[in-house]
């Protein structure tokens, strides 16, 4: 029933009359001690101060908005980048005007349109790349999204969690008859207080346009936030990255680290842990007689590396593991002269590693072979669309061996101009920055000889951990293409077992139903 009854309308008004009256009896007392205009310009000038406030207030929160917005993720593959450039542009040239809230069906226009652009990048080669998804992952997309905007609702909307359909649909009804009152309170101010509603029209008029211009800007923002957050998912599930069950890629044991963890075991005469996650990987590179297995030695910090790893006698990659504070489970894999191993074996062991420390000898100025090798690996790993390559510090050794030859007497500002050999040591790490063409932050100067630890513990772990960021997320999309390789193999032997137990069970099947009663 949309009429309402009259009586309840003179009940309303019977309540309202004595709060009604008071303007008309206050406008007559300004009127009779003089001070009426007092009144007027005090409303003009709270209303310009209101409205200068509200100014402010729009431009605050506009530059609020544009801080707190979605960003891609940062453990997407290279691959990714393309789609999300395409999908912010989207977003920037998005007008409030031409997406009416009030019409459901343009948001899902917008939405097909993000969709389309993501496929477009991911499958540029066919006619209708939308629909380039595969089932599954469709379905689990939409069950994320739809876990996503539960969450979302019940922690910001207030009283949410009490709130049923049924009273959203009741309110609605009611806003015809709340718009109806409040046309009619407005039609007997003019008539009661003509001037004092034509002021307050006047004030409301400019209350409403930059209230309006803040909803545009807050209604703009909700667009550009509903566009990214589509193409966040959009792009989970035409990248052909997205697993499908929810465990994190990183807390099971890949095959290549399982291998190397039981080996490292071996090597190490240690009884054997029951390890799950997915472990860090150092891939230590470089030149024979670079110092490597030292530095394998002076990372590790106690006898029993000292022991088991002997310099200058690695024959092929030997994984130990390696433990330090604000560091996770983790392997190191010590290796031959970079000139004794084929491309091949070198592009695999750094296609497995998470890190890399590349060892030169600060005395030997002859890097043309590692600034190739070096060179080759780096955009072999650039090159990989669904990783991002793994970190590179190269670890200078031998810096005790610069001139002045004699002196030794660490530690060693490298700024001191004063000092020969904190000089002959910063001459040759900008040397060997230019030469294997690294940052020069990326260079750490080291001392490895016995007796003379210098500049490990500290400074190279520093460095190491100031790049973990980068490590884990490298160790991230390691993990997922070897999650995704292994749940299509599994995903394709339980359906082939399900499927070849269907037929076995068919015959018969067929045969009863064909038998007569």
């Amino acid at each position: 029933m949309n009429r309402i009854d009259p009586w309840w309308l003179v009940s309303l008004l019977l309540w309202l009359v004595p709060f009604v009256a008071l303007l008309p009896l206050g406008f007559v007392w300004l009127h009779q001690h003089d001070a009426a205009l007092y009144w007027f310009a005090t409303i003009i000038l709270c209303g310009l101060l209101g409205f200068g406030v509200q100014f402010w207030l729009r431009r605050r929160e506009r530059a609020a908005l544009d801080l707190e917005h979605t960003g891609p993720d940062p453990a997407w593959p290279p691959s990714a980048d393309g789609a999300w450039t395409q999908v912010e542009e989207l977003a920037e040239t998005l007008d409030p005007a031409d997406w009416p809230l009030d019409e459901e069906m343009r948001l899902g226009v917008l939405a097909l349109r993000t969709l389309e652009r993501v496929a477009g990048h991911f499958h540029p080669e066919v006619e209708t790349p939308l629909l380039e998804l595969r089932v599954p992952h469709a379905l689990l997309i939409i069950e994320r999204a739809s876990r996503d905007l539960r969450r979302s609702i019940t922690e910001h909307v207030p009283l949410s969690h009490r709130l049923t359909i049924g009273t959203l649909a009741r309110a609605y009804r009611w806003r015809g008859f709340a718009e109806r009152v409040l046309s009619l309170y407005r039609a007997g101010h003019l008539v009661l207080n003509p001037v004092g509603a034509l002021l307050n029209e006047a004030l409301g008029q400019l209350r409403q346009r930059s209230f309006a211009a803040a909803r545009e800007d807050l209604y703009r923002w909700l667009l550009q936030e509903y566009v990214r957050q589509v193409g966040r998912y959009a792009i989970e599930l035409y990248s052909g990255r997205l697993p499908l069950n929810d465990a994190e890629p990183v807390e099971r044991l890949t095959r290549d680290s399982r291998r190397d963890l039981e080996r490292a075991v071996e090597i190490e005469r240690a009884p054997r842990e029951h390890l799950e996650q997915e472990p860090m990987r150092f891939l230590v590179l470089g030149r024979s007689n670079a110092g490597k297995s030292s530095l394998i030695n002076a990372l590790f910090g106690h006898p029993r590396a000292a022991v088991d790893i002997l310099p200058d006698t690695t024959r092929a990659l030997t994984p130990y593991r390696l433990e330090h504070d604000g560091l996770d489970q983790a392997l190191i894999l010590d290796s031959p002269g970079a000139e004794r191993l084929s491309y091949q074996t070198l592009h695999d062991a750094a296609n497995m590693a998470d890190a890399i420390l590349w060892v030169s000898a600060a005395h030997r100025p002859d890097r043309q072979s590692e600034r190739r090798t070096l060179q080759a690996l780096r955009t072999a790993l650039a090159a990989r669309i669904d990783r991002r390559p793994p970190p590179v510090l190269v670890v200078v050794t031998h810096i005790d061996q610069l001139r002045p030859l004699r002196e030794w007497r660490p530690p060693y500002d490298l700024t001191d101009t004063t000092c020969l050999k904190a000089m002959s040591i910063q001459a040759a790490v900008a040397a060997l920055a230019t030469d294997l063409d690294v940052p020069i932050a990326h260079v750490i100067p080291v001392c490895l000889a016995e007796g003379r630890f210098y500049n490990v513990e500290d400074t190279l772990w520093a460095a190491l951990l100031e790049q973990m960021d980068r490590a884990q997320r490298a160790r991230l999309l390691r993990c997922q293409v070897a999650q995704r390789r292994q749940e299509n193999w599994t995903l394709l032997r339980r359906q082939l077992a399900n499927a070849g137990r269907f037929l076995l069970a068919w015959p018969g099947r067929s045969s009863r139903h064909s038998a007569p009663p």
